[in-house]
């Protein structure tokens, strides 16, 4: 495997993977998240250049949302035909099972592909969520149809605002995965890490996290390292990767090699970095209930 700079081609080896619960892929330790330069207008060059440099890295994981901006029309431009190469996941913001489908039409069409391999309930954050997306006529009903008919491989569910939440969904539908909010500074209040993991692992479901570094803030404020903040998440029982969003091919080209040269961080520093996270803990997890 290699991937090309406009002077030369440097050869790398292959990026850590784990298995994504009952889905049977084994995802790369790092995953392309959908935020960064994917979540744009405008910016094809830059965006397809990040795209690229994940392939030729190895990774194999890749996120997108129709709430990411241009995100989709960026992956269905440059994947071609290495959409066979990847596990694709998306989601779905709305709560209805007819216009989740209409989503999912317009899903496809933009990431030109004739499948997503994961589609997920898109940022549940209240009980209110939770009964239309359940009710009759929801979006749940939505997912299982698009599985049924083969336009969806497996089904899985996102958020970040309150675990209570994420629990309630997972005890009323059998997901394949949960994509959640963990970092260092999580298991201060309200902690995902505590809760949501334990029972997606009771479950089988892959674990899939974001916000690792809270967009910024533990790396400036926190005075977290990027090799820290992804060594807490992946160090976590039952984690199978984290997806980052990137501005730049060199900043896939970082948490790519931090994938490859990641060692499972000790207790002692993991509890270190939740001490170094307390004071300003909220400021950290800003997009929780209450924050």
């Amino acid at each position: 495997m290699f991937w090309r700079t406009s002077q030369k081609r440097v050869v790398v080896g292959p990026l850590r993977r784990r298995a994504l619960g009952k889905t049977g892929h084994e995802a790369t330790l790092f995953g392309l998240g959908g935020e960064g330069v994917l979540r744009t207008h405008g910016r094809m060059r830059e965006a397809a250049a990040v795209i690229t440099r994940a392939l030729d890295q190895g990774v194999n994981y890749f996120d997108t949302a129709p709430a990411y901006d241009q995100s989709m029309d960026y992956y269905g431009a440059a994947l071609g035909e290495r959409r066979r190469d990847i596990f694709l996941a998306c989601k779905t913001h709305d709560r209805s099972r007819d216009s989740s489908l209409r989503l999912l039409d317009d899903c496809l069409r933009r990431l030109r592909t004739d499948f997503l391999d994961l589609w997920q309930l898109h940022d549940l954050r209240t009980l209110g969520d939770l009964e239309r997306v359940f009710a009759k006529g929801g979006a749940l009903e939505a997912l299982v149809q698009a599985r049924a008919d083969g336009r969806v491989r497996f089904l899985g569910l996102t958020g970040h605002h309150d675990p209570a939440i994420l629990l309630e969904a997972m005890r009323r539908f059998s997901f394949d995965t949960v994509l959640v909010a963990l970092n260092a500074a999580d298991v201060h209040r309200l902690s995902f890490l505590r809760t949501v993991v334990p029972e997606a692992m009771r479950q089988n479901m892959g674990v899939i996290a974001m916000k690792v570094c809270s967009q910024g803030r533990l790396l400036g404020r926190g005075g977290l390292t990027m090799a820290e903040a992804l060594g807490y998440v992946w160090s976590q029982a039952g984690v199978t990767l984290a997806i980052v969003g990137c501005e730049t091919p060199e900043e896939v080209d970082a948490n790519a090699q931090l994938a490859r040269e990641f060692v499972p961080l000790p207790e002692a520093k993991l509890r270190e970095l939740e001490e170094r996270t307390r004071r300003q803990a909220e400021t950290f997890a800003y997009y929780k209930k209450g924050s």
